[in-house]
Formats: C-alpha cells, structure tokens, sequence
C-alpha cells in the first residue's frame, strides 16, 4: 500500500537513491536538504539526479518549524541527513554535533511531545560502522578479541598490524558483528552512535518502531567527487581523473567492507517492510574485505590504466584510523532477507568510474590533508 515518507538529506548520494526507489514502489516522498555546499558546491543547486516526482524542501534539521512541516503528515521517516568526514569532524565538533545529534534530537522531540499532531509509524537512522572502532580479531589460537586502537608509539614505529598483546604476533581480522563493543574514535562516530541510542530508546518507550543501519564504506554513483570528507573510493577516483596518485595511508594492506549504494537501498526497503527489522540494529555490508592499496589499482586499471599512475603508499598514519574492519552480514541476512547483489571488483568498480567519468572532479585531497597536518591529525 502506498504511504508518505520523509527522506532527510534526501538529495545527497545515498538519500537521492533512496528516493527514487521509493517512489518506483509507489510511494509519495518528500525530500529536505539544506544543499550543502561542500557536498553539493557554493551555489548550493539541487543536483539534476534528484528525483523531478519527490516533492523538495530545502531547508536544516535544525529549524523546528522546516522540520516539523515536513514530518507531520508523513508514515516513516528515513532519517540520512548528516555531516560526513571522519577527520574533519575533530576540528569541526560544534557542526557536526549540531547537526547529527542535535539534528535528531530535535526530529525525536517533535515525534514525542507532538504525538497526537503526526502520522509518524516508523524511523530509520543511517548509523555507520565507524561507532565500532577497531573491527574484530582472532588470536593464533582461535580466540575472538577485540582491542583498541594501536598505540601512538606502535603507530610511530610503522608496525601497522594489530598485534596481540599477549605473545605480540599478529591477530586476524574477522568480520565484525553488532555485538561488538562499540568504541568510536571520532567526533563523527560517537554522534553516529549518539544517533542510534537515541532513536533506539526512544523508540521502545514510546512504541514507535525504530531501526538503526550501520553502513559500512559505501560506494556508488552520485558520490562527491570533489568532496575530500567522502568515501575513500571517490577520492581515489578524484584523484586519478586529475592525473594525480591515489594517497595511500600506512601499507595499504588495511581492510574495509565496500558495499554499493544499491545494496545500503536494499537494507533500508527491508527494514522497512520488516516487522523483524523493530527496535534492532542491523550492519550494512558485504562481508567481503578488500584491502584499501586493492581498492586504488581497481580504480587506476578502469580509469588511467595506461598513466602510468600508482598508488602513493605513505607509510604514514592519521590519528583515529583503524587497521580492519569488514561486516558480519549474518543477522539482517538471516532476519531480513538481504543479499548484498552487488560485488566492488566484478560489477560495481565498473558503475562508480562510468559515473566519475562523465564528473568535473576538483581535487581537494592535498587541502584536507594539510588541514589535518596542521591540526596534528596527520
């Protein structure tokens, strides 16, 4: 049955492909957007992707009155609107906390203190899997563990393995599953798990079904290429299209989960659909790790492969990052039915460089990266 739905950042990359699967269901979707310019450029333009059927509202989470309007006469909110950037959010921390934890909080005291006035039957919260820290481990022996950050001086020295602390060999990654401790190591990701246990809690008190996604590294077409805070895919491709190296931290031996933005549209449909999908949290990924130096030769071999370009391995690291972490898909596979369809190398390296192609890519990597430097972050 068809039903209004509010999409919040409904005009960035994964909101604009949500939309459109929205409305291919027959839904009636609005979208509200602030246009950020960092995202979207200084004119602050809808993008020409964005869906002619949605109806549009620009406007900030952070006006009670905007948001309000938009919520009041819709069935399920789809809550995507967010600032994005790791590094950028421990220089930027009154910004990002203001628009993603204020952000939903506000969105939660009107649903709460306004309940006889809405539609509202069910929120989704984008949550990320940075709110994990590090990923998970198995020692030598078998034994699943899972530690902190490396230390500065392990750091300094260029050992970038996790190592065990016990006998000091290397541990192996494993896929990380929603039971593990949550341990964020940014401004970005203690607001994304401020979010979640937010819209969790509040949820069960007052019987409003609620779901929160933890997206692992998305990838897609309609990515920001010129946004240095983005996905480290569309930055590689940024780069490459300026006849520049992809920027490789560490070895580049790291480990992350890549999963197409068809697939994080996937979760959302399902969850919900999904009556199983209520009050839990469920991971975003494909369970299939692939190293970050892999990730950039992808992209050189499809976009530049006669350049002559190379990954730069920096044998350097920034604080805040972590060695390995890649989805455990089993609970929202077996409770929701999802199926990551979509695979980096075999088809979806393909659509993410067919779009950076037809793209004006400024790169602004060398600009983010000093900023850091500067703060010490680098």
């Amino acid at each position: 049955m068809p039903e209004r739905m509010l999409v919040t950042g409904g005009a960035g990359f994964i909101g604009s492909h949500l939309v459109d699967a929205l409305i291919e269901r027959g839904h009636r979707v609005r979208i509200l957007d602030n246009l950020d310019p960092q995202v979207h450029g200084p004119e602050r333009r809808a993008p020409e992707y964005m869906n002619p059927r949605a109806e549009f509202v620009q406007g900030n989470v952070l006006d009670e009155g905007v948001l309000w309007d938009c919520v009041r006469d819709v069935d399920v909110v789809f809550h995507q609107a967010a600032r994005v950037g790791v590094g950028q959010s421990m220089y930027e921390i009154l910004s990002y906390t203001r628009v993603n934890v204020l952000g939903t909080a506000l969105l939660l005291d009107l649903l709460v203190n306004r309940r006889e006035q809405h539609s509202v039957r069910k929120l989704l919260v984008a949550s990320s899997m940075s709110v994990y820290g590090e990923g998970a481990y198995e020692t030598r022996g078998g034994k699943r563990v899972f530690p902190p950050l490396r230390s500065l001086e392990q750091m300094q020295g260029g050992v970038w393995d996790m190592l065990d602390p016990q006998t000091g060999e290397p541990l192996r990654a494993v896929a990380t599953p929603e039971t593990k401790p949550l341990q964020p190591t940014s401004v970005y990701a203690v607001g994304k798990r401020d979010q979640e246990e937010m819209v969790l809690s509040v949820g069960r008190a007052y019987n409003t079904p609620a779901v929160a996604l933890r997206y692992f590294n998305v990838y897609g077409p309609r990515q920001a290429l010129s946004n240095p805070y983005t996905g480290v895919a569309a930055m590689f491709a940024s780069r490459v299209l300026n006849g520049r190296p992809p920027v490789v931290f560490e070895d580049g031996r790291q480990v992350r989960d890549l999963v197409h933005v068809s697939d994080i549209v996937q979760a959302n449909l399902l969850a919900m659909e999904n009556e199983a999908a209520d009050y839990e949290v469920f991971n975003v990924g494909t369970g299939r790790p692939v190293s970050v130096v892999e990730e950039a030769n992808a992209i050189i071999a499809r976009l530049a492969p006669d350049s002559g370009i190379e990954p730069r391995i920096e044998n350097r690291f920034r604080a805040g990052d972590v060695r390995d972490c890649f989805a455990d898909v089993s609970k929202i596979r077996e409770r929701l039915g999802y199926e990551p369809t979509v695979d980096f190398h075999t088809n979806g390296i393909e659509g993410l460089c067919a779009w950076a192609r037809k793209q004006s890519a400024e790169d602004r990597f060398d600009e983010a990266r000093k900023e850091l430097s500067r703060r010490g972050l680098a």
